[in-house]
């Protein structure tokens, strides 16, 4: 079994490994620099396994930002029966797309 974390990033957990490319939430940084991420809630180096209360101390996971995107239209359309009344929003995230480059 391959060394991996869970991180928690934009409110959201991930398990991510060397070489994972994910999609989270904006993070700050231009492309192609480095982001280092401390909020690791657990460790596994291929046979064992640290959990932290909440995180783990003294480890990180460092993501290269590789872009940043925009993702899918949401739509929320809210309407009240009988009265006349609709109205429609429309949502797109913002997202890094980062490589994780080491845990």
């Amino acid at each position: 079994m391959q060394a991996y974390a869970v991180i928690e990033t934009g409110g959201k957990q991930y398990r991510v490994q060397a070489g994972d490319k994910i999609r989270i939430e904006l993070l700050p940084g231009e492309k192609g620099s480095e982001v280092k991420i401390d909020k690791v809630l657990a460790v596994s180096d291929g046979t064992s396994l640290k959990v932290g209360t909440p995180y783990v101390e003294g480890a990180a996971v460092t993501l290269r930002i590789e872009d940043r995107i925009r993702g899918p239209k949401l739509v929320s359309f809210d309407k009240k029966r009988r009265k006349g009344y609709s109205r429609t929003v429309g949502h797109r995230q913002e997202l890094t797309v980062a490589v994780v480059e080491s845990l």
